[in-house]
């Protein structure tokens, strides 16, 4: 089975870097809106003008009033027509992928399982690597919680960081005859 041209493209880079809105990570402005607007005129889709000429709206709370952020900014959202044209897409574009390893899976099985063998064994060691980090880094830290936790039962010192000696009990008085 040769790779299909539309799986091969999406293989290569394009240096093309979008800095706006993204949505499912791809940018809003200059991805999606020539996108879509390229459908409407084939008319493969019919997303209605207001939503291409205004794609991001303000989202309000239930009671009517604009949503704000923690952070105090207003909160926008991408327009259900858009949101959902994308969503289709994702999900189509997925199942294309999907179908593409699945008839590589049917038509090539053994090179598809010394593939994810080679994966396995050149992941092995960097795997291992990162568990023993993993344990490092956790003993560590229960190393320095215990030590916290012991340090704030100990009875604070008074003074400049010596601790004062303990009152000593009088000494009997001796006892005469």
């Amino acid at each position: 089975m040769e790779t299909p041209n539309y799986i091969k493209s999406l293989l290569i880079p394009n240096g093309k870097k979008p800095t706006g809105r993204r949505v499912w990570g791809i940018d809003l402005e200059t991805i999606w809106l020539p996108f879509f607007t390229a459908t409407n005129t084939q008319g493969d889709t019919a997303i209605p003008a207001d939503s291409l000429g205004a794609p991001l709206r303000l989202a309000y709370d239930a009671d009517g009033s604009v949503k704000f952020s923690k952070t105090g900014r207003p909160v926008t959202k991408v327009v259900k027509d858009i949101a959902d044209n994308v969503r289709l897409v994702r999900d189509n574009f997925t199942a294309g992928l999907l179908a593409y390893a699945n008839q590589v899976i049917t038509d090539n099985p053994d090179g598809y399982n010394s593939q994810v063998e080679m994966a396995r064994e050149a992941g092995e060691p960097i795997l291992t690597k990162d568990r023993e980090n993993l344990n490092n880094a956790l003993a560590k830290a229960m190393e320095q919680a215990v030590a916290e936790a012991e340090a704030k039962s100990k009875p604070k010192a008074k003074g400049k960081g010596k601790a004062e000696p303990e009152p000593a009990e009088p000494e009997p008085e001796p006892v005469t005859a």
